[in-house]
This record gives C-alpha cells, structure tokens and sequence, in this order.
C-alpha cells in the first residue's frame, strides 16, 4: 500500500492550442495534492486542494472560467466522497460559489448528501463561505463562444446521439498514508446548457465514488451517458479481486461505449495506491503520482 493521487481535467475535443494549458494546470493540481500526501496529510484535503487548483484555472470547465448556460450564466456541479465512511456530498446548479468543491465538502460533513441551487448558496452561507457575483466566474472567452452559440444555436441533441463535445471537467482521486481514498468532481456542464441542466458530475456514483475496501473514480465527458451506466461506481466495484486499475478503467470506457454509445474518460486509485485512466475521446488532460515517483506525470 502506498500513498497516490491522480486528476483529470476533462475529457473531449481539447483544441490544440488548449493542449498546454489543461495539461499543466493538471500536472499543477496533482502537485499541490500530492504535497499535502507527502507531508501526511489526508485524501479528503489532498482531493479538496487539487481540484480547487483547477477550479481556479480558466483553462478548465469548472469554478472560473465554466461554460456559460442559454442564459449566459455559470451554474456549477461538484461532488465529494469518503471512501472510509461512504459519506457523500454535492451542490448542484450553484451561481455564487467560487469553489463549488468546498460546499460540496460541507455538505459531505453535513446531515445532507446534496443541495441545488438557492439552498445550496443559503448553507454556503451558513458555514462561512462568501458568496460572489456570477460575473466574477465568466470570462471573455466564454462569453464570445456564448454569443456564437445565440446566434447559431447548436442543434438539439438526441437522448442516444453523440452530442458537441465540450471539456473541462475536473475531478481527483488520491489515497492517503492510512489507505483512506477521497473522490471529488467539479464542473460547469455542458456548452450553452440548457438551464437547470444538471449531468453526472454531482451524481453519486457515476460522476464520483469512493470505498476504502476497493477504490475511487472520478468521471468525465458526456454526463448523460455516464449517468445512465453509474460508471464511477461501476468502475469501483470492478476493482474487486486485485483487478489494475488501468484495465479497470479501460473496460469501464469501453463499457460506456458499447452500452449506451457514451463518450468520456474515467481516472482510478486503489487501496494498493495503484492508478489507472481511460477516455475514448481525442483528448483528456490528465496527471498523477504515486509513491515511489520522481515527479509528476501530467498530459492531454
């Protein structure tokens, strides 16, 4: 057993010239978890940190930086959990919240599993997290893609059709030094969503899932699909019987594709503080470190 961490920052058609940046923000974000491993501490912070580095980071579709909605709004999805305890926590469809990965925490350590929108922003409140304008989230680039998209409006997708791949997603998992494993995801969904549109990410068990006494996995790509598979949790429990987790994650994707026609990516640890990850879209920015490694192995 050994301490390990792994992040994704989406999966999709990432253009070339976004290639660099999500994959350093991801080696970024695997370094700053990864220290808080090294030093002792534990998966939940090390999770909690690595995704509210990307969070932070334009380049991705989550806290700053996130697709905007038909409205031209950012509403942002996250979920937490504890593979030592299998608490859980998510908020979706939450304007205010800067880290949407931190409420998620709190509601893990609450009484709840999930809280939306006002409610979600009304317990951000409650615990002392300062709310802020949607505007602060929204940058020139989204914006311009967001008034591309008003006027030419992307086509309705069918349920089982392949929709516009967007990317971005972030997620982590890491394993500690006393074999506790944390799952998180955060996103801003889909390009031009509609409102209210909430995918996988905050979904227990298919856009995140955690237990001690198999692994974690956090999800990325076309959250309709995803959701109908529960693949996070479907990847977890194929872990069973001392499976790698790189075949794991290899199956679980090509499961996503076989059975509902899905499209995405998955990142895996397990209790040995092994890693795996897969994606059958062109690209996905990924990172990871486990014990014994010199330095971060990031790409896209």
């Amino acid at each position: 057993m050994g301490i390990a961490l792994i992040v994704h920052g989406g999966a999709g058609e990432i253009e070339d010239r976004h290639a660099a940046p999500h994959r350093e923000g991801a080696r970024r974000a695997a370094q700053v978890g990864w220290e808080i491993l090294a030093r002792g501490g534990s998966a939940l912070d090390a999770v909690q940190a690595a995704v509210m580095v990307m969070e932070d980071d334009p380049a991705f579709d989550a806290g700053i930086g996130s697709f905007l909605n038909r409205e031209g709004i950012v509403e942002l999805d996250a979920s937490f959990m504890d593979g030592r305890t299998l608490d859980a926590g998510a908020v979706a469809g939450v304007q205010r919240v800067k880290n949407p990965i931190i409420l998620a925490r709190r509601v893990l350590e609450s009484e709840h599993t999930m809280l939306i929108g006002r409610g979600a922003e009304q317990f951000a409140q409650e615990q002392g997290l300062a709310l802020i304008d949607n505007a602060w989230l929204r940058t020139p680039e989204q914006i311009e893609l967001w008034k591309q998209c008003l006027a030419n409006p992307p086509e309705p997708t069918p349920a089982r059709s392949v929709p516009i791949q967007g990317s971005g997603t972030v997620g982590c998992v890491a394993v500690d030094c006393q074999g506790n494993i944390a799952a998180g995801t955060s996103t801003g969904g889909r390009k031009f969503k509609r409102v209210g549109r909430v995918g996988d990410s905050p979904l227990i068990g298919a856009g995140v899932y955690a237990d001690n006494l198999r692994g974690g996995a956090s999800s990325t790509g076309w959250g309709e699909a995803i959701t109908r598979v529960v693949l996070a949790k479907t990847a977890v429990d194929a872990l069973a019987n001392n499976r790698p987790p790189r075949e794991v994650a290899c199956d679980a994707i090509a499961y996503l594709a076989r059975r509902v026609g899905g499209t995405g990516g998955i990142i895996l640890a397990d209790p040995h503080g092994r890693v795996g990850f897969a994606f059958n879209t062109p690209r996905m920015a990924r990172a990871f470190v486990v014990e014994g490694m010199a330095q971060v192995a990031a790409g896209c």
